[in-house]
């Protein structure tokens, strides 16, 4: 028996569970893409699975409902790869090791994928059912959209029949969301010259941060582990004399970085010093907060003297201010919305490699021109560190639709059941909506889904009896869509 084997709905909770099994990081699908296939097969189902691991599942509507338009229900395969620092969890491998609290389901040290685990599971039960009344359904399973969303961008929509699309990718329930940012991925490579150093190795580790989501977290101002990273060692520089042995941390670009650790080789006579400066860094950081970071970590401990390879004055010169140099966090809110982000970019990962330190970006913005102002910005801060770049996974914002028939649709049946008004709004996290508008320009979408909390860190939790409300909320939306 599962650990969700008696939680309502079960339909849904028992195809959530068997996907928690089934290994699914992004560009690591093959698994999860295989899983859906043999789903449909022994569902009788026709499916169309194509290279890039995207599925197509159809089943005709049920009686009534057979010669109605199809409805697409919509939501992606893939789970950003988050866990613990102490954590050995093989995304690649590995189940994921689900536990139930009160109203909570999570994945211990993990994330959990209920982003977007929820759309599939939601949909399979849709697929799987013999009485629930539904027009033809076209489940459409994307994979790789944490990272770029590659499979909708290579998603063959011709062979997609319904115009109405419920993409189940939000995470607030009473949220309609009706636009999204668009946004890209960039690269910074600050090329790293080596040079022997001697001196007393140091580990500077920045942890415990809380982390979330940079479209739908950003404005809290969490804190962000890269450029806190960033200006300890811009305070240390003034100061003491050092060269950084390594900096890595991050797990995605899309999150907030939560931890960050550099390596640095110092005058040993200084080893103390700098020791007491990061204890007072880590006050003064604490208080700046206002406990907004309860458990941020910072600390710098002596690893003893050594001889070894080390970045040179100018490559650390270059990264210490890039780190602390290069924007990051809002950058504007909407002028119409005041109290939404229009434009946003976040520090995901540091990366030291042989060659290069990567520093990677997640950029978003819903003004085209505001997109390129931050490449802008972001070239000249990679100009000045003698640095190249990359811009990738780029993808367009979706944007309001004024004639939509299944907008006013859904908010009148979510009146209906819950006796309020939901909220209709546009969001700056990325959704594969504007993608697909882009290739089939006569669907009508709209995003909505359950509580979901912590989505892209290890503190993420899918509320269940929100789970119960939406999905009972879905069956009556399909119902509708005669």
């Amino acid at each position: 028996m599962g650990i969700l084997s008696n939680i309502e709905p079960k339909e849904v909770f028992q195809y959530f569970e068997e996907l928690s099994m089934v290994p699914r990081s992004t560009f690591h699908t093959k698994k999860i893409s295989d899983f859906c296939v043999e789903f449909a097969k022994a569902h009788n189902l026709e499916y169309i699975q194509d290279e890039m691991n995207n599925v197509i599942i159809k089943k005709p509507g049920t009686a009534g409902y057979e010669d109605s338009d199809p409805v697409i229900i919509q939501g992606h395969l893939d789970m950003v790869a988050t866990k613990t620092t102490d954590s050995d969890h093989d995304f690649e491998n590995d189940p994921l090791d689900l536990f139930v609290d009160g109203d909570l389901i999570g994945a211990k040290n993990t994330t959990l994928g209920g982003d977007d685990g929820i759309a599939v599971a939601y949909a399979m039960a849709i697929l799987a059912s013999t009485d629930i009344p539904h027009p033809p359904i076209e489940a459409v399973f994307t994979v790789d959209e944490e990272i770029g969303m590659g499979g909708a961008h290579h998603l063959d929509t011709s062979v997609l029949k319904g115009k109405i699309c419920l993409n189940i990718d939000s995470e607030i329930e009473g949220v309609m969301t009706v636009g999204c940012a668009g946004g890209y991925i960039y690269d910074t490579f600050i090329p790293i010259e080596w040079s022997e150093e001697s001196g007393t190795k140091m580990t500077i580790s920045l942890s415990n941060l809380q982390g979330g989501h940079s479209g739908a977290e950003i404005q809290k101002q969490l804190g962000n582990a890269h450029k806190i990273m960033g200006r300890v060692l811009y305070a240390l520089a003034k100061d003491y004399d050092f060269n950084i042995v390594s900096t890595n941390g991050g797990n995605a670009a899309n999150v907030i970085a939560q931890y960050n650790t550099t390596e640095i080789i110092a005058d040993p006579a200084q080893a103390q010093d700098i020791i007491d400066a990061v204890a007072g860094l880590e006050q003064t950081i604490y208080a700046e907060f206002a406990r907004q970071e309860p458990t941020l970590s910072l600390k710098a401990v002596s690893d003893g003297e050594t001889t070894l390879k080390a970045f040179d004055a100018d490559t650390t010169s270059h990264v210490i201010g890039f780190l602390y140099g290069a924007i990051d966090g809002v950058q504007c809110y909407d002028r119409a919305f005041p109290t939404a982000v229009e434009s946003s970019l976040n520090t995901g990962i540091v990366e030291t490699t042989e060659d290069t330190v990567k520093i990677k970006f997640q950029v978003r913005s819903s003004v085209a021109t505001k997109l390129d102002d931050m490449q802008n910005k972001l070239d000249l801060a990679t100009d000045l560190a003698s640095a190249s770049r990359e811009i990738s996974g780029e993808y367009p914002a979706w944007s309001y639709n004024a004639d939509s028939v299944i907008r006013p649709k859904a908010i009148e049946l979510y009146k209906e059941l819950f006796g309020k008004e939901p909220t209709v709004e546009t969001t700056h996290g990325g959704l594969e909506c504007g993608i697909l508008y882009g290739k089939k320009n006569d669907l009508d979408i709209i995003s909505f889904g359950p509580d979901l909390t912590g989505v892209h860190t290890y503190n993420e939790r899918v509320h269940i009896a929100s789970t119960q409300r939406m999905w009972n909320y879905l069956k009556e939306l399909l119902k509708a869509c005669k």
